[in-house]
């Protein structure tokens, strides 16, 4: 059964990936290592931009740019004409310098400094996701009398999808925007509305990350449109956007059943259609922020065996020259991964070995159980579906250096972030004498 989605083995049996021996990509860039298949997130992006679509409404795909963010990322979203969605300045501040066009980023986030507000407007970001009354306060302090800019309203309508709680962004508590439950957030809403200098289009919301059941997203716009109703018939204000975020589960392990019928996607559109015209509301304008569900299974990790050990309680582990520095997501949220030695593709599988890494500290787990053939030092192990949340979380925890990143495709590695050395742990350090 092949797990990864181009896993391709040759007679030497090692894997490989964008037509490319993944020995080879060793020899060329080192351990550990990013691996991107471009044509892989390309296929991503035109399935949602073209499944994404149904007559006689209007639809936009947005790719959310935390899930992997880099130059040569922004201009591939660009060259696929999605629209991109930024939470700090530090990804804008990325698409500004890969030449991504502003008027097509909606930039997020709860709590945006007045250094990141002040840059969205001096960059003509074109749409803002404002949080809370605090930051429709701080906008307008800031924001010309002659100037405007579009903005929509993150609310929360608290449909708790089945998901981790760390990702699950919903629920009555989370952090994340107003709920649709409290009067207050009605009164914000006709303050958007009747400012001059906003141009208020609707609302965003989210209701998770890593989500299977189909019924979720149904629901999730159901619940938007009730809120639109509501909306007009006690502020008069029709609104004529709703971004529903993203949350689309992807495979991590063959137990994972991923949503992918381009119908599913239809569906979604369909029944907001049918929503609107029951209420008697104009049909409007509906996005998507697809991010993991677009680059997790184009990646994935590369490392060099070290050794092995049973522990005298027989567990087995296999140490790799990673560690949860440049994979956080399993200590993060306990999340599960599949392994292979992938320059011993044809042997069999014998028995269940721990992966962890050289961190020291005893949650650096990459991957809990997976059956692996005996594990000899020098071997590469290949984690699947690490493209997205694994170079963004990786850090410099035990001043590990994080590790490059490669786009492959029909056969040839591109490096597009390099990997960093020593130096440049130390290049930001001031070295204070005393």
């Amino acid at each position: 059964m092949r797990f990864y989605h181009t896993q391709c083995v040759n007679e030497q049996g090692h894997l490989m990936i964008g037509g490319i021996d993944i020995i080879r990509l060793k020899q060329m860039y080192g351990t550990p290592l990013y691996i991107m298949d471009e044509t892989h997130i390309r296929k991503q992006c035109r399935w949602f931009k073209n499944n994404f679509d149904v007559p006689g409404i209007d639809s936009e795909v947005i790719y959310a740019s935390k899930a992997f963010m880099t130059i040569a990322m922004a201009k591939l979203v660009k060259e696929e004409g999605l629209s991109l969605d930024v939470v700090s300045g530090g990804e804008l501040y990325t698409a500004h310098k890969a030449g991504y066009p502003m008027e097509d980023v909606y930039f997020h986030g709860n709590n945006k400094s007045l250094d990141e507000l002040r840059m969205a407007l001096e960059y003509n970001v074109g749409t803002l996701v404002v949080d809370n009354v605090f930051e429709v306060e701080k906008l307008l302090e800031i924001l010309k009398p002659e100037a405007s800019i579009k903005v929509l309203l993150r609310i929360n309508p608290g449909i708790e999808a089945h998901t981790h709680a760390y990702i699950a962004t919903t629920k009555n508590s989370s952090k994340f925007g107003l709920s649709i439950f409290d009067p207050q957030t009605l009164s914000l809403i006709q303050k958007l509305d009747a400012e001059p200098r906003l141009q208020f289009l609707g609302f965003h919301s989210h209701i998770g990350s890593q989500i299977f059941e189909e019924s979720s997203f149904i629901e999730h716009g159901k619940t938007v449109m009730r809120y639109c109703l509501e909306v007009k018939e006690k502020t008069g204000i029709e609104i004529t956007s709703i971004n529903l975020g993203g949350g689309f589960g992807v495979r991590y392990t063959r137990s994972d059943k991923p949503v992918d019928s381009p119908d599913f996607l239809r569906s979604i559109l369909t029944s907001i259609k049918d929503q609107a015209a029951q209420y008697g509301l104009n049909t409007p304008r509906v996005m998507i922020e697809p991010g993991r569900a677009i680059v997790a299974a184009s990646g994935i990790t590369l490392y060099e065996v070290g050794s092995t050990k049973t522990t005298y309680a027989k567990k087995r582990y296999c140490f790799v020259d990673g560690s949860m520095a440049d994979h956080l997501r399993t200590a993060l949220y306990q999340a599960d991964y599949h392994a292979v030695l992938a320059n011993r593709m044809q042997d069999e599988p014998e028995l269940s070995y721990t992966v962890t890494g050289k961190a020291c500290e005893s949650g650096d787990i990459i991957i809990r159980s997976v059956h692996l053939p005996e594990p000899k030092p020098e071997d590469l192990l290949v984690v699947f579906s690490t493209g997205a949340y694994h170079y963004s979380m990786a850090s410099n925890y035990n001043r590990l250096v994080k590790p490059p990143v490669v786009f492959v495709k029909n056969g040839e590695a591109r490096l597009v972030v390099r990997g960093e050395t020593y130096a440049d742990l130390i290049s930001h350090d001031v070295d204070v004498i005393l």
